[in-house]
């Protein structure tokens, strides 16, 4: 037995050294699969030809190869919508080192796209998703964010505010989902949710991030994708990207960009001879002493408020890797002057990236900070008005000393004060006035992601972010000042202070598997979000010049908070690379709504066929994408301005004015007051239906998608009236009524020339939308009417009209009668219910909002030159000329003491008296506007720089309307004297180093 065990012993020795021998004289191959942009292509297939091995790439794009026997082996890999590649492998006794950097088939397909709390392939999408990348970007002086992006995305609607430095933009997705309640969309900048609120000492918040930072938009327009942001996604989502640190050498970019504004057009008034001409006509009915008052002076008094305006725009940037640790810092300083005198924003920025993996690239960390600060003059834009109704006869010099030298009227008692009714001198408005704002602004996200090393398809997410948001300013008016003259105290002097910050924890699993058997992939994710916001205004008191005189107590004032807690999930499903399935759910819990109230679920659903993939459609070479997607999905809105709790019995604390003397002589105690509240306040609700196709040809050079969408809202939010005695106010924050939206979106993109020296890429898109209010009230009552858009002329006067069966904000007025001659009859209007009066005539005449809006834009390099344009269009909205029609009658002329100018339609209208609800001012502001062209020259490298280009770029190239005011683009529809829109010559350097 002994010698039995003996042999076997010895043969199971012999058999192990020789397995060890022959596993000795094997090798293998390893390495990692990226795509173009070098970031990891996961599910790559790598196979070593003539033999059965081969390997998957795992989530960080690495793969490993072993056993196979030194030699020459052909390895490829593969990706699906990628070129593969064909590599030749000498294998010896150890592991061999190949990498592959795969290049796509269709690179619009692969186009990776920032969604909420992740990212997909543009090929795996199943909602109304658009990214618009950095190489796409409007080009020139842009002082915010959306302005980039203007004109380049179906469905968004992006109108400059006004002319001023960092004023912003009004941005529409869809037209908007709700009346009273905000429209805008919700923002999210480096996972950051920033709030609407804006910021105290600036005109616009997104003012304070420096659009050289940003890499990519993301914008999300129907619920299938917003819904994962649940309450705050009705308006739609815009994602903001910021560049990031790419490792590799140590590089420095500086751009500089230097510009000169000029206003191009004035309101349309009486010139000075006009003035005097249109005075001594008997339709103006002036008395000898009223003629007495036309001065002798010709002065053009808009000239004289606006400038030729400078500003320079320069960002420095340093990028590059220390020991692994890829960062990107840039350094930001614009100096930007108004049109208008005295105006001004200087702004200076900081943002630094930082990203890293740990341990083995199963631990991703990204770092993003941001800091802001500005310092901004406000001119006077009251100047704007006074400039428009400012008598041209009259000198800008009285030629004394009163009222800091500026020509006033004066009360015509002869007491020497200024005339209390009259206009004051529009230059001694901006001259004698200084206003100042300064914000400080943080804003950062770390965000870290956890590939499980025991299971690969599965991650953990964390992010943290906050945003904090310090503002301040003040404002004088010597006493000197005509403006704030008062007898007891002249002049003013007031300050103001707000601090608001918010932050947020987005915590979340991701489970991602294939399933090559059966042909599918699942990606599941669940997650929670937790966002904080608090703000804080202090009170201050407002002083005459002297800064010791209250003139007006400080109002109190407590800060406001409230959070969002969220759980939600999100499961997409792709089955034979087909048939797509997303689904999502959210659970927003609001501590701006009661315990009964609180919850608002908002659920999901999107399926997307991938045509293309079909044998039929794939036979079809020319084409090269074709998908049809189909969603429906339920968002929400809580956004109540300063309506922290609603639904909380409150009270507020009274002003020092509003003390209630008790007990000793002169000592006053603040009172009480209770305010109105409602406990069954809730959420609005938007429920969107959306369907498409997503379309592609000669290998992506032609592609773009259409879609379909109907929204539904109900529980609108309005402050509405409630009947006397029901509460303890006359209105209170209800949830009445609903409207809904319906549209259609177009557009396409094509790369006309691809050669080695040309390139052209044009882009067209054109957006359908219409808008009606289905209902206003509690009991459904179908004349139920919301008067709204005030208007100049008088105290209470508005000129729109909220209701059921009707677009909102459509303009209630007169219907005009016209004479022989075409010209508008003085106090004219049909009778339209043929009463034998016109007391009761008022109808609803057009809306604002555009029915349909365009964009066009062109990019053509040819060799080192490179020429681009952007465009947009805007059809069938309307405005109210308020400009003339407040003015423009002969009773606007003269009144005790002073003459004002007129608008020059008096000279076609003649009316005597105003006419202020006549639809004659319900203008056709449809219009075709260049917002830029731009043409730059790359030298290449040269005199040590590694790249220098210089570029030449007009803003507000030129406007096409018919419309007779200042702008036709007014977002609100009622044109009150903005401040104009410059147009903008600019030249600029960029170098590398």
């Amino acid at each position: 037995m002994r010698k039995n065990y003996s042999k076997k012993y010895v043969l199971l020795c012999a058999f192990l050294m020789i397995s060890v021998i022959a596993f000795a004289q094997t090798g293998g191959i390893k390495g990692k699969v990226v795509d173009e942009t070098n970031l990891a292509l996961p599910g790559a297939s790598v196979t070593v030809a003539g033999t059965s091995t081969g390997a998957t790439t795992d989530p960080n794009g690495n793969y490993t190869i072993t056993g196979l026997k030194p030699g020459n082996y052909t390895v490829t890999a593969k990706f699906l919508g990628y070129f593969s590649i064909e590599k030749t492998v000498t294998v010896g006794n150890s592991i061999v080192a190949v990498d592959f950097a795969l290049k796509p088939q269709n690179t619009n397909l692969n186009e990776v796209v920032v969604v909420g709390y992740g990212t997909q392939r543009k090929k795996d999408l199943t909602g109304s998703i658009v990214s618009v990348n950095a190489k796409d970007f409007n080009q020139g002086p842009i002082t915010t964010p959306e302005a980039l992006i203007a004109g380049k995305v179906s469905g968004v609607q992006i109108t400059s505010n006004s002319g001023a430095p960092g004023a912003g933009s009004t941005i529409r997705i869809r037209g908007g989902a709700s009346i009273t309640a905000s429209n805008d969309p919700l923002i999210v900048i480096d996972n950051v949710p920033v709030s609407n609120s804006g910021i105290a000492g600036i005109d616009n918040a997104l003012a304070t991030i420096n659009p050289n930072d940003i890499e990519s938009f993301n914008i999300l327009k129907d619920a299938s994708a917003t819904a994962i942001y649940g309450s705050r996604a009705s308006n739609g989502v815009i994602i903001i990207t910021t560049k990031k640190g790419r490792g590799g050498k140590f590089a420095v970019d500086f751009s500089t960009l230097n510009s000169l504004s000029k206003i191009t057009k004035e309101a349309p008034v009486l010139t000075s001879a006009e003035f005097r001409s249109v005075t001594s006509s008997p339709q103006a009915g002036l008395t000898t002493a009223q003629k007495a008052e036309v001065g002798t002076a010709n002065t053009d008094w808009q000239s004289l408020i606006y400038r030729q305006a400078f500003s320079t725009d320069n960002n420095i940037t340093f990028t590059g890797g220390i020991k692994g640790l890829p960062y990107r810092l840039s350094i930001g300083y614009l100096d930007q002057d108004g049109i208008l005198k005295r105006d001004n924003l200087k702004r200076t920025t900081v943002a630094l990236n930082l990203n890293h993996n740990f341990l083995g690239e199963s631990l991703k960390v990204d770092f993003n900070i941001k800091g802001t600060y500005t310092d901004r003059e406000f001119a006077n834009q009251g100047a704007i008005g006074a400039a428009v109704g400012f008598d041209p006869t009259q000198p800008v010099y009285s030629g004394n000393s009163n009222y800091g030298g500026y020509f006033e009227w004066l009360d015509p008692s002869g007491n020497g004060n200024p005339n209390p009714l009259a206009p004051r001198n529009p230059l001694g408005l901006l001259n004698q006035y200084q206003a100042n704002g300064y914000t400080k602004r943080t804003l950062g996200s770390l965000t870290a992601n956890y590939i499980f090393p025991f299971l690969k398809e599965l991650q953990f997410n964390a992010t943290f972010g906050g945003d904090i948001t310090d503002g301040m300013g003040n404002t004088y008016i010597p006493p000197t000042a005509a403006s704030n003259f008062i007898q007891t105290y002249k002049g003013l002097y007031s300050q103001y202070f707000s601090k608001n910050y918010t932050y947020n924890n987005d915590y979340y699993l991701k489970y991602t598997k294939d399933f090559k058997d059966i042909k599918s992939h699942l990606d599941v994710q669940a997650g929670y979000s937790y966002q904080y916001f608090h703000f804080y205004t202090k009170p201050e008191n407002t002083y005459a010049a002297d800064k010791t005189n209250i003139t007006t107590a400080a109002a109190n004032s407590f800060p406001g908070q409230y959070y969002i807690e969220s759980p939600f999930g999100r499961l997409n499903f792709t089955f034979d690379d087909k048939y797509l399935l997303t689904a999502t759910i959210r659970d927003d819990r609001s501590s701006r709504f009661s315990e009964l109230r609180r919850n608002g679920y908002f659920p999901s659903v999107a399926l997307a066929w991938r045509l293309k993939e079909e044998p039929f459609f794939k036979a079809m070479t020319s084409l090269s994408d074709l998908k049809f997607r189909i969603g429906y999905g339920i968002t929400g809105q809580q956004d109540l301005g300063l309506a922290y709790f609603p639904y909380l019995a409150v009270y507020d604390p009274s002003n020092i004015s509003a003390g209630y003397q008790f007990g000793n002589p002169g000592t006053f105690i603040n009172t009480l007051r209770a305010d109105a509240y409602n406990t069954l306040i809730k959420w609005e609700q938007t429920a969107t239906s959306n369907i498409g196709f997503d379309y592609g040809f000669l290998n992506g050079r032609i592609n773009g998608s259409i879609d379909y969408y109907y929204k539904k809202t109900k529980d609108l939010l309005f402050d509405t009236p409630v009947p006397d005695g029901t509460n303890l106010t006359n209105h209170v924050l209800a949830n009445i009524g609903n409207l809904h939206s319906q549209g259609i979106e177009l557009n396409i993109n094509v790369n006309a020339i691809n050669t080695q020296d040309i390139n052209w890429n044009i882009g067209y898109n054109v957006s359908f939308n219409k808008i009606v209010v289905d209902n206003l009230s509690a009991t459904k009552d179908p004349n139920q009417i919301i008067a709204t858009g005030g208007i100049p002329g008088g105290v209470g006067n508005t000129i729109q009209l909220l209701k059921a069966g009707y677009s909102p904000y459509e303009f209630y007025v007169y219907q005009q009668v016209y004479g022989q001659n075409g010209m508008p009859l003085n106090g004219v209007y049909v009778d339209r219910n043929g009463d034998g009066n016109t007391i009761n005539d008022k109808y609803l005449y057009k809306h604002p909002n555009p029915t349909v809006f365009m964009g066009f834009n062109s990019n053509l390099s040819y060799k080192k030159w490179n020429v681009g344009f952007t465009m947009r269009a805007n059809l069938d909205n309307y405005v109210y000329n308020a400009v003339q029609a407040s003015n423009g009658a002969y009773a606007g002329l003269k009144f005790q003491g002073y003459l004002n100018n007129l608008p020059n339609s008096i000279l076609k209208t003649n009316f005597t008296q105003y006419q202020l609800y006549s639809d004659y001012y319900v203008e056709n502001a449809s219009f075709l506007r260049m917002d830029n062209a731009n043409l730059s020259y790359n030298f290449g490298k040269i005199a040590g720089l590694n790249s220098f280009r210089v570029t030449a770029n007009v803003q507000n190239v030129f406007v096409i309307t018919n419309y007779t005011g200042l702008d036709p683009e007014v977002s609100s529809g009622i044109d009150n004297n903005i401040y104009p829109r410059p147009r903008v010559y600019s030249l600029g350097v960029n170098a590398s180093f």
